[in-house]
């Protein structure tokens, strides 16, 4: 498939909080948006995040991913079937993340999915940026970079995703492309949404805080922020990455607060990575954009228009869509993948080399391109 103009791909994304399968088809060169196609969701059942939780951290051949794969692979297949697409980009479930140690690895196969919507899917984008040095994270902020474009901005800004993980892009759309230094740094910011949801569902039985109900009727103690603060993450320079159980510490420092007090101390926490990672930001930036479900927990939003002097937005303001931008971002990437062009570099991932990842699988008997 030889790409010269704008086609309609359909990505997915399947974060690292668990709670289902994004879709969203996006036209697009792997430049420039085009257009903003229709988008879906699947959520998992209770029985398939307990396969996906259980695979936490394992690698090919342990036991429970090959579950998790097939979890994956099923879900993708229900979702992605409904649309019509020229080509999918397909992220998978990240499962273990050790850039520096044993590489990345996302469940569910892009080959079995090529066959069975009979479509070229591209997949595994991380592995080259890892074997190149890179953190193999974040991969959305050439997008953002495109988003930026569409929506007319002519300052800097930043594009903060709250998922399982936070992460943050900063962009100067002034510059010619996503690639050219000083266009983009992106990195992890520090826990997000799941140890909130990690600790409602294990003191509540619930999946979140709905509408951010609980953390807003506590106290925050600031006392264990200011000791999370002191991990030897947050003195990093980025680009760096997480993975969704980094700081297995969380749960164990709020061991001894009320529900409610935890839960505001965890979003105290979440807000004040954000306002540490801004730091290291080239440039104050003028405006914050928020995707990912923090954006809905209106503690969260607080939290961060109360620790930051500029303003912050939900996506949605200008006209994005704040559940779909993951997804959106991987059915971009995937065309760019398809046209050979770069998808990180080292303002974004840390990686050696400006560099293209992802695999590309086709249906049929030329299987592989």
């Amino acid at each position: 498939m030889k790409i010269t103009g704008p086609v309609w791909a359909l990505g997915a994304m399947s974060g690292t909080s668990m709670d289902g399968v994004d879709a969203a088809l996006l036209r697009t060169d792997g430049i420039e948006i085009s257009a903003f196609g229709e988008s879906g969701y699947r959520a998992f059942s209770a029985a398939e995040r307990d396969v996906l939780r259980a695979a936490q951290g394992r690698w090919p051949g342990e036991a429970g991913v090959e579950a998790a794969a097939e979890v994956i692979e099923i879900a993708h297949a229900e979702l992605l079937s409904r649309f019509t697409a020229d080509l999918v980009g397909f992220h998978g479930q990240t499962l273990a993340h050790e850039p520096d140690g044993r590489g990345t690895h996302q469940a569910g196969s892009g080959e079995v999915l090529a066959e069975v919507l009979d479509l070229p899917v591209v997949w595994d984008f991380r592995s080259a940026d890892v074997e190149l040095g890179g953190q193999g994270a974040p991969l959305a902020p050439f997008f953002h970079f495109a988003c930026a474009r569409w929506i007319g901005a002519r300052e800097p800004l930043v594009f903060l995703n709250l998922g399982g993980v936070g992460n943050l892009t900063w962009v100067d759309p002034g510059c010619r492309a996503p690639e050219s230094d000083g266009a983009c740094l992106a990195f992890d910011t520090g826990p997000a949404n799941a140890p909130l949801d990690d600790l409602m569902q294990a003191r509540r039985g619930t999946a979140c805080d709905l509408g951010g109900e609980l953390a807003a009727s506590g106290q925050p103690d600031a006392d264990l922020v200011a000791q999370f603060l002191t991990d030897g993450y947050f003195l990093k320079m980025p680009p760096k990455s997480l993975d969704r159980n980094s700081f297995a510490q969380l749960p164990g420092l709020v061991a001894g607060l009320g529900d409610a007090d935890a839960a505001a101390t965890l979003v105290a926490v979440a807000v004040a990575s954000v306002a540490r990672g801004l730091e290291h930001c080239p440039a104050t930036p003028s405006r914050l954009l928020v995707s990912g479900g923090g954006r809905k927990n209106p503690a969260m939003m607080a939290g961060l228009r109360r620790a930051l002097d500029f303003p912050v937005d939900a996506v949605e303001a200008v006209g994005l869509d704040g559940d779909m931008l993951e997804a959106q971002a991987f059915a971009y990437l995937a065309v760019r993948v398809m046209r050979g062009l770069a998808t990180s570099a080292p303002g974004t991932t840390g990686v050696s080399a400006t560099v293209g990842g992802g695999r590309i699988a086709r249906p049929g008997p030329a299987r592989i391109g």
